[in-house]
């Protein structure tokens, strides 16, 4: 016969195995989530890569005759044409790709302007998660509109969206909560940039990273986001191969001295990050001024705009990951970098900050490579024993310039190691990348991101709780009022007369020798004050309730507001650890809501501080 002792043990093995075999199915039924989150993403990798490769060979190869060239890791899907080359169809056809895509947007879907990942970041603090199920689609067809015909833009965001909102819409069908939701949407995100560049790992830390001005990463996110990057950037190399975006010669750091040109390739591209931004936006605000002009149409003055920069400098237009190519393999001279830099801030801004449709994250990376390979042909010509392949300057420049715009040192590394596949060049770009992640905080090119969690409404109710609970009720003591005691052997008619002239709601009763023994508030005493036939019977103790619910100097206030919530109280009687029958006074919710608001501002004003020296 089995014991109580191993009736016990048999009781709690049965119990833990249970919870094991709970904890199994519930990771194997969110594994599922994020696998299939992973194939949407990558399905829609492959469909927007096809609309991109259609749209170019039929708009910019057939109609104008310009076929940039690809980077290494990609090639023309379809034969190229005999067109001879036609610079006036340049100039209007990034206008006409602008009308069909202002009105497709502007129609179905305003909020699939512009680049998408900054939607997508918005959705994810402010919005619980929640993507409408257009969205993704009005965005894929708009990009490779606005793309294909010229528009200078990224490939990241409209397939951010694919997968943000594809992670939005199947949260919401299952019915999860808003923090789940927030979690499959980042992991789309993750998804679609990690295939759509080849590079899962950095996409996972990219959609962890790129929510937040301060270095942090939203760490829940990071382990979704693998596994949903991995299963797309799989279903996208079966499709188009395997292998970098880009192809890089074995570039290797050896000379310490090497650090000063990187330095100043550093502060290089702050000054460019902070040009592209302040171009960006201020095109976007100078279209958001213009009320006369319907929305629909801007984009079409944008894409004019961008035809006549094009016209000049065909190579600004369009995607640019081949010139970035040719700068790796130092085929291109420092006025045509230098050209193709400054002109893709300008087609950029004027493509999508007209309302246009495409991602800021490729662009980029063509502006800082071009940077990177100005400042690297010339230290080469300066000190060529030191700089002696200004093709490195051109990979780490990449880097450095999207840290500079997006806030996101760590993801950018690996992304640029993993789109070049050179892994050889971490050291400089580390050094790079954080020079210009320290010199450009203030600046952004992702105008949804928060300063860090605490700023984050998706993580109010997170931080309100753990800030309250690092707050002993003792910091509140100078806040605790001081009451008058009442007897409770005190007549209700002389209560009577002291409650007419008094503003206290709660009255803590006490015994003879002043210990706390009841309590009650001005709710309490309209029975007896609406019932003159009993008031002059009845006795203070009589009306108080012994049941007090109290709280001491060492208990915290997240404890404390439970307690006013769960009793819907406002008032709560303060008392000695060793002995709950001495009142050191009443402690109001007021004051506590009041105190955490005092913090959480004292936090964010020494936040700012920080930023600004």
């Amino acid at each position: 016969m089995m014991g109580p002792t191993d009736q016990k043990k048999g009781t709690a093995g049965r119990i833990k195995a249970k919870l094991s075999h709970l904890r199994v199915a519930q990771a194997t039924r969110w594994s599922v989530y994020f696998i299939a989150i992973g194939l949407i993403a990558g399905l829609g990798s492959v469909a927007f890569h096809y609309l991109c490769q259609i749209g170019i060979h039929y708009f910019l190869d057939m109609a104008a005759g310009y076929r940039p060239p690809p980077p290494a890791g990609e090639h023309h899907l379809l034969p190229l044409t005999a067109t001879p080359f036609n610079r006036w169809m340049l100039l209007f056809l990034p206008a006409i790709g602008g009308i069909f895509s202002g009105w497709l947007v502007y129609t179905f879907a305003p909020e699939a302007e512009g680049h998408g990942t900054d939607a997508a970041i918005r959705a994810y603090h402010h919005k619980g998660g929640f993507i409408r199920n257009r969205v993704p689609i009005i965005k894929t067809i708009a990009s490779a509109i606005t793309l294909t015909t010229g528009g200078s833009g990224g490939r990241e965001g409209p397939i951010a969206q694919i997968g943000a909102g594809f992670g939005s819409f199947l949260a919401t069908t299952l019915k999860l909560s808003d923090r789940e939701r927030r979690i499959m949407m980042a992991a789309g995100i993750g998804a679609g940039v990690g295939s759509i560049f080849r590079a899962p790992l950095a996409g996972a830390l990219f959609a962890a990273e790129v929510l937040y001005r301060d270095p942090d990463f939203e760490s829940e996110v990071i382990i979704p986001a693998g596994i949903s990057s991995v299963v797309a950037y799989c279903v996208f190399c079966l499709v188009f191969g395997w292998g970098s975006l880009f192809d890089s010669p074995p570039f290797k750091f050896r000379n310490p001295m090497e650090l000063g040109p990187y330095l100043v390739l550093a502060l290089v591209l702050v000054g460019t990050g902070v040009f592209y931004i302040k171009a960006f936006y201020g095109t976007i605000h100078v279209f958001e001024s213009i009320r006369k002009i319907p929305n629909h149409i801007k984009p079409a003055i944008g894409g004019l705009l961008t035809g006549i920069v094009g016209f000049f400098l065909p190579h600004t237009l369009a995607f640019g990951y081949g010139f970035a190519q040719m700068a790796i393999n130092n085929e291109l001279t420092i006025p045509f970098l230098l050209s193709l830099a400054l002109g893709k801030v300008l087609t950029t801004s004027f493509s999508i900050g007209s309302g246009g449709s495409g991602g800021v994250f490729g662009p980029s990376i063509v502006v800082g490579g071009a940077m990177g390979g100005v400042v690297g042909q010339i230290f080469h010509a300066i000190m060529p024993t030191v700089v002696t392949q200004p093709g490195a300057f051109v990979v780490v420049g990449m880097a450095g310039f999207f840290t500079a715009v997006s806030n996101t040192p760590i993801s950018t590394i690996i992304f640029v190691s993993e789109m070049t596949n050179s892994y050889h060049l971490l050291l400089p770009s580390l050094l790079v990348c954080s020079v210009a992640y320290t010199a450009s905080r203030r600046w952004t090119i992702f105008n949804c991101q928060v300063q860090s969690k605490v700023d984050s409404p998706a993580h109010a109710g997170d931080f309100f709780v753990d800030i309250l609970q690092a707050i002993p009720v003792e910091d509140l003591m100078p806040l605790v009022q001081k009451v008058t005691l009442i007897p409770q052997e005190m007549p209700f008619m002389e209560f009577k007369r002291y409650f007419s002239e008094t503003k206290q709601h709660y009255f803590p009763v006490v015994d003879g020798d002043q210990r706390l023994v009841g309590i009650f508030s001005v709710n309490d005493i309209r029975g007896v004050l609406f019932a003159p036939e009993i008031e002059r019977l009845v006795v203070m103790k009589d009306v108080g309730t012994s049941e007090i619910i109290v709280t001491t100097p060492e208990e915290d206030l997240n404890a404390v507001l439970k307690k006013f919530t769960t009793r819907n109280i406002d008032s709560l009687p303060v008392v000695r650890a060793d002995d709950h029958g001495i009142l050191l006074g009443m402690l109001n919710r007021r004051e506590v809501i009041a105190f955490y608001n005092q913090k959480v501002e004292e936090m964010k004003s020494r936040r700012r501080a920080r930023l600004a020296q």
